[in-house]
């Protein structure tokens, strides 16, 4: 992290930083500056650099007014709406201009080309509401922020912020104001500095505020980086991410589906991907038995009353779909599985010698996702979860919880998923959200630091993520990071001390009192569907041999071959091994680029010299051949290879 500095006179940020290439603002505390700044004598400053999360922030921010002015050059009468920076880029949004195109979008972004080369700076100015309304009469989307405060505008708080209004004018070599536009900022000192590492990406249609009953506009979008490799290799990623798209994979690979005639995300799992999806569920099942869990099964519909008790209604209703009558009685497909497990737990008397009491269902669940955030396998309306609810006593908790990472760790290293954190979710710490929230400061404050304690001394990373608890109590969330570097949120750990209260939930405690238990909700994969998907890209389609569908791929070199090739793999089914037999009519060379193309992991060919030898010859995914393998020790090398749950791919040189 850069060097704080402590101001030793009145200054600017330009006479303490200006001459550290890389500086592009400042920070007072929490507050970002512009470089531009007066700073008081014994303030404490610590430099942006460019290429950090905030600088980066900036040079997008700043390349949006840029976009602006190339925008208003082409369309002078443009109604200009809100440019605010987006992970990984920016956009702004355009009223009043042409539905934009591939050759705009160039047009566009040669303009902004020339106008980073001028060295236009960005100054800042600040002025009244009255003069803000009277310089932005003919914007009316600008003077509506101003009037409103931005209130209800998406990103609006990049133009107007709080406190006073300001202006930023990009000013040329001779002093005189280009373009203008009003904005909080802060900016980079001038365009040249955002160099050649931008690109414009996309462009699509959008609502003012987000309302469709608001005008439509154009919104264009960009990405910025703080040089020309860092952009190129954000492309790179963005293309191998394309590859890797698991909607695209699904249908290559003939995995599943989204018939349109079932609806919005609601997939169906084809024979192939039916087979990675049971090998997942297979794991899991006896994962969960040998961590002390029971299996039970509940139904997909309940009465309201149960989600009444539970407070999923009204806390959790957007997220459920509507009821379903029954002769004036409502019912409701479920959107979650533990209200009831807590009328398995009730069922009968307990003991707190059956605590901790662990209950576990593939239970799949129906939330009502706006078509909108609708993506593939990642987000759907269905979802099977891994689902476990233990009950314990309050003091068995933290043990429960670390038992539980415990799990879920050892769950995503044997998928190959190696590189994960924990978020630590909360209530908002400034307490104007507690109307989300179910419970007493007391019980929010002692479940938070129980999970905190669990979190620190796994020896994990871990960040917080204030106001991101379900409606009934605090959770960890375990993000990993696949192949790529992109981070998915996967399993989660939540402390729940309101369901059992509204439950009436009890148990015996050794003094005979009767006690409240507490329940802690984990779910190991997250969801199926989900973790499913991101497997697919992580591993490009190529799944391990453990979990591929189809495991090995006979090629008989000619049909003369059949019968042996045939044997082969009779051999292989009796161990279990997932094999296929090539009796296509396809060249040989053909039979080779399919099995490659649908990744299967071994690719045994059979030929004369094999048939005579009694042998099989190897070909593996990354192209090396092993020839004349003798078939026993071919069989006992494959079978080795699958039940060590391997997850890199085999090559001649795995025996």
């Amino acid at each position: 992290m850069p060097q704080s500095v402590t101001a030793t006179e009145d200054c600017t940020g330009f006479d303490l930083f200006g001459k550290q290439p890389k500086v592009v603002a400042m920070k007072k505390g929490e507050e970002l500056l512009d470089l531009s700044r007066s700073v008081s004598a014994g303030e404490t400053l610590t430099p942006v650099l460019i290429d950090s999360e905030d600088g980066l922030n900036i040079l997008r921010h700043s390349c949006t007014h840029v976009m602006a002015q190339a925008v208003q050059e082409i369309f002078p009468d443009v109604n200009l709406g809100i440019g605010p920076f987006i992970t990984d880029g920016f956009y702004y949004d355009f009223g009043n201009i042409e539905a934009v195109t591939p050759e705009l979008l160039k047009d566009i972004e040669k303009r902004m080309k020339r106008i980073v080369k001028s060295n236009q700076r960005f100054v800042r100015r600040d002025i009244t509401e009255e003069q803000a309304r009277e310089e932005l009469a003919n914007q009316p989307y600008k003077l509506e922020l101003v009037t409103t405060k931005g209130a209800g505008a998406e990103g609006a708080s990049v133009e107007v912020g709080t406190g006073g209004l300001t202006m930023y004018d990009n000013v040329d070599r001779n002093g005189e104001c280009i373009w203008t536009d009003l904005c909080r900022g802060p900016h980079l000192p001038s365009t040249k500095l955002i160099g050649n590492g931008f690109a414009l990406t996309k462009f699509s249609s959008a609502y003012w505020k987000g309302d469709q009953a608001n005008d439509q506009l154009q919104r264009i979008y960009g990405t910025a980086w703080a040089s020309k490799d860092d952009l190129v290799a954000y492309q790179t990623r963005l293309a191998e991410a394309a590859k890797r798209d698991h909607r695209k994979l699904g249908t290559e690979l003939d995995l599943f589906s989204f018939p349109e005639e079932l609806g919005a995300g609601l997939p169906v799992f084809h024979p192939r991907g039916g087979i990675v999806r049971r090998v997942m569920e297979d794991y899991v099942r006896q994962a969960h038995i040998k961590n002390g869990f029971q299996y039970v099964s509940t139904p997909h519909i309940s009465k309201e009353d149960l989600f009444h008790t539970s407070g999923h209604l009204p806390y959790y209703a957007d997220g459920m779909f509507p009821p379903m009558d029954d002769d004036g009685q409502n019912y409701y497909l479920k959107a979650m599985n533990c209200p009831m497990h807590n009328l398995i737990f009730r069922s009968r008397g307990r003991s707190y010698r059956e605590l901790p009491l662990r209950l576990f269902e593939f239970g799949t669940v129906y939330r009502n996702e706006k078509s909108g955030v609708l993506q593939g396998l990642t987000r759907v309306r269905m979802i099977t979860q891994d689902d476990s609810h233990s009950y314990v006593m309050a003091e068995q908790a933290p043990d429960e919880i670390k038992h539980l990472l415990n799990f879920i760790t050892t769950l995503l290293s044997d998928f190959g998923l190696h590189d994960y954190y924990l978020e630590l979710s909360t209530r908002d710490e400034d307490g104007k959200k507690k109307d989300k929230f179910i419970g007493t400061d007391e019980q929010w404050e002692n479940a938070t630091n129980v999970l905190r304690q669990c979190a620190e001394e796994s020896g994990m990373k871990w960040v917080p993520d204030p106001g991101g608890a379900a409606f009934y109590g605090p959770k960890i969330s375990i993000q990993a990071k696949d192949a790529l570097g992109r981070t998915w949120q996967m399993s989660t750990i939540q402390y729940d001390f309101n369901q059992p209260e509204r439950f009436q939930l009890e148990y015996t405690a050794p003094d005979g009192s009767h006690q409240r238990p507490v329940m802690i909700h984990a779910a190991k994969f997250g969801s199926i569907e989900r973790f499913f998907g991101i497997l697919v890209e992580h591993y490009a389609g190529a799944f391990p041999a453990w979990l591929a569908p189809e495991q090995v791929r006979l090629v008989p070199v000619a049909e003369a071959f059949y019968d042996y090739a045939t044997e082969v793999a009779n051999q292989l089914r009796t161990r279990d091994i997932r094999v296929e037999v090539d009796y296509s009519d396809d060249r040989f060379g053909k039979k080779i680029r399919n099995a490659s193309k649908d990744k299967v992991p071994f690719t045994l060919i059979v030929g004369g010299d094999d048939v005579d030898a009694g042998a099989v010859s190897f070909r593996y995914r990354d192209g090396s051949q092993e020839n004349q393998v003798p078939v026993a020790q071919a069989l006992d090398q494959i079978e080795a290879f699958i039940a060590s749950r391997n997850n890199e791919n085999p090559t001649a040189k795995s025996e």
